[in-house]
């Protein structure tokens, strides 16, 4: 058996005899110390943070993921505060709709009748499954793309279907259908809201903890329900037969609800490249030769669906919606030696992938898309490395000299990308899925 020299026992009995040390992450720092022959375990005083055992510990080992801060992104716990406040006031303008909507099947009714309200439940439901489906295949692929937006969309649409549901009881005659739009539009926001809640969720996770961070936020969302709940108790009966107070009660959790999502979408600062961020990156990196950080874009991306005519990008598509004449492929290799082609086809920019491209090749190809389709729009102010692309008319000629002009900048670019902290082993671009090979060899 080893024994430990007498010197070393000296040394450390004069560095008040502390033999290791150990925290648990950033909340619980303890030291052990050798003292009389006995281990003893010791608080650090100086570093520890809050006790596992105190009324605070317990509720961050209840509600807040195991490791939090450092096993969550940094944007964690500003955007759970304001999605905690658009919880809360949703809660409430939730119980007004229900309340409402009891009404209107004929609670407190004596002429109403079981199975009038049972089929008015029914078609409800069943609009709003089909609906649910039916947006799910619409627009599946783009709620990882364009979270943000889609997350407060999907918000919005709630509180729309929560009015129309709060409004139906006044419509009688129409009030089947007006309930059936509020079911559809509720099924979207279920879709909506969950999977861009996943795709937050993911984000979010720094240590591939993802199921944790879900079941936690979970737990946070029942115990703003159940305030909200005994909020609820107390605001029904005065609201009962009141449809004033109801609705200017609806306008302020409204107001308060739209408010709290805006805040927390912008509180989001993913490090992956999307089609907005990577459009803002780039743009200012050709006009002040600068890439922004995640933090600045994030900032300035839009969070709003934007209904604004533009030059769309469409990215992945089959090689018959980019050549529809023998000449075009060879229109399309012109200056190109990349694994994608790019052109312009019905006033769009479309990309056919090629199967070996990579992740950079990806990158490379929406950045030279966006430049084409800048050109194309005539943006305000227009980089002057885009400006002498601008002065080409035959659009075959303009995909030509942009390849030129992406083979010139991309690499730089593509550095001070990583130099600024995002993440370019993996894109949230919202590629299709065909591949094309092509059998002219790139030259």
């Amino acid at each position: 058996m080893y024994m430990q020299p007498e010197t070393t026992m000296v040394e450390m009995e004069e560095s008040e005899g502390v033999i290791a040390t150990e925290r648990y992450g950033s909340q619980e720092s303890w030291k052990y110390l050798l003292k009389e022959g006995k281990v003893m375990r010791r608080k650090d005083a100086v570093n520890g943070g809050l006790a596992a055992n105190s009324v605070s510990g317990v509720f961050k080992s209840v509600f807040l993921p195991q490791g939090y801060p450092e096993s969550v992104s940094e944007d964690y716990l500003q955007y759970q505060l304001w999605d905690t406040v658009q919880a809360f006031s949703s809660s409430l303008s939730g119980t007004l709709a229900t309340q409402a909507s009891l009404r209107g099947v004929g609670v407190g009714n004596q002429e109403a009748t079981v199975a009038a309200a049972t089929i008015t439940w029914l078609l409800r439901d069943g609009t709003g499954m089909l609906g649910r489906i039916l947006f799910a295949w619409l627009k599946g692929s783009k709620l990882d793309s364009e979270a943000k937006k889609w997350r407060l969309f999907a918000d919005i649409l709630n509180d729309v279907a929560m009015f129309i549901e709060i409004a139906a009881p006044h419509f009688p005659p129409f009030f089947t259908i007006i309930v059936c739009i509020a079911g559809i539009f509720k099924s979207i926001v279920g879709v909506a809201g969950g999977a861009t809640r996943a795709a937050l969720t993911v984000h979010q996770a720094r240590r591939n903890n993802m199921a944790d961070i879900s079941a936690k936020d979970g737990s946070q969302e029942t115990l703003v329900n159940l305030a909200g709940l005994l909020v609820s108790l107390a605001l029904i009966p005065l609201v009962t037969d009141n449809p004033l107070l109801t609705f200017i009660l609806f306008y302020l959790f409204t107001v308060l609800h739209l408010f709290a999502n805006y805040k927390a979408v912008r509180s989001v600062v993913m490090e992956t490249l999307n089609e907005a961020r990577l459009s803002i990156v780039l743009h200012q990196y050709l006009l002040h030769g600068q890439v922004l950080s995640p933090a600045e874009a994030n900032q300035r991306e839009p969070v709003f669906l934007s209904f604004r005519r533009t030059v769309p990008i469409k990215l992945g598509v089959r090689l018959g919606d980019l050549i529809h004449e023998p000449g075009d492929l060879q229109l399309a290799l012109k200056n190109n030696s990349k694994p994608y082609l790019i052109g312009i086809k019905n006033g769009a920019v479309c990309v056919c992938l090629g199967s070996d491209a990579s992740v950079d090749d990806e990158i490379k190809a929406v950045c030279q898309a966006l430049c084409v389709s800048a050109v194309l729009h005539n943006e305000s102010p227009l980089p002057a490395v885009l400006q002498q692309l601008s002065n080409t008319k035959d659009p075959w000629a303009l995909i030509s000299q942009s390849h030129k002009m992406i083979d010139e900048i991309f690499q730089t670019f593509l550095k001070e990308l990583d130099r600024a902290k995002w993440q370019t082993d993996r894109t949230l671009l919202d590629w299709n899925e065909w591949r094309v090979e092509w059998t002219k060899k790139r030259s």
